[in-house]
């Protein structure tokens, strides 16, 4: 039997024989690749309000699944961009979040297992989404619209976090992951470009305060009486 069969999730352009991103022609798919604890990640997309319903769920082994929507009006720089935070968000493959990815193709064995495993597929929507129906968490690996922002900051009451603190802990947990400061700043940039005046330098100064204050928490820690007063007997 034929097995181990994958398919583009984007097409390429005319004429191209490779599938590098420059190769890429339209982005119609996102994706997700839910290898560990993939049953509870499926779930927890299923009951999330802030992802629209999948088009598409393949179960690719016991309890893994490749998660896929039908998408219209994305950049690949926007689909980057959601898929890392999908990823992110749901644990999912941080090697999947490239648009050039390709999936198993339903009805195919799947070779790599002990025993053979015919990948199956269902289909649980057929919409077709845009960045609007993708409402996750404010940071600069989630995808917003200007208007719906600015209503979101008239809403903004105390206790919710600014946007600068969102910003700085978006930094902070993508530095704490490994990520390179200089990809960091240019995603907050770009998230913030119809924000700030001088997005870059906006960008620049928050991840400076994201790594500053890491490493301050750092030394606090291996001297957690560093920042204590000490007081004398007569005070």
């Amino acid at each position: 039997m034929v097995n181990d069969v994958f398919i583009g999730m984007n097409p390429v352009k005319d004429g191209a024989f490779s599938r590098t991103k420059g190769d890429i022609k339209d982005i119609r798919h996102v994706y997700l690749d839910l290898d560990k604890k993939g049953d509870q990640a499926l779930e927890a997309i299923r009951n999330s309000t802030g992802v629209p319903a999948p088009n598409f769920v393949l179960d690719t082994s016991p309890g893994k699944h490749q998660v896929v929507w039908k998408v219209s009006g994305f950049t690949q720089d926007k689909a980057e961009a959601l898929l890392h935070n999908l990823a992110d968000k749901f644990d999912g493959d941080l090697a999947a979040t490239d648009p050039t990815r390709v999936l198993r193709l339903p009805g195919f064995a799947n070779h790599k297992l002990p025993e053979e495993f015919i990948v199956q597929a269902r289909q649980e929507s057929d919409s077709i989404y845009t960045l609007r129906d993708f409402t996750m968490e404010n940071s600069p690996e989630a995808p917003r619209h200007f208007g719906e922002v600015q209503a979101q900051r008239r809403s903004t009451t105390a206790g919710h976090k600014s946007q600068s603190e969102h910003d700085r802990a978006y930094a902070k947990r993508a530095l704490a992951r490994g990520d390179d400061p200089e990809v960091v700043i240019q995603r907050i940039a770009d998230y913030r470009a119809d924000d700030k005046h001088d997005p870059l330098y906006y960008a620049r100064l928050t991840v400076h305060k994201a790594l500053a204050e890491s490493n301050s928490r750092d030394v606090r820690n291996e001297n957690p009486r560093s920042d204590r007063m000490e007081l004398s007997p007569g005070q």
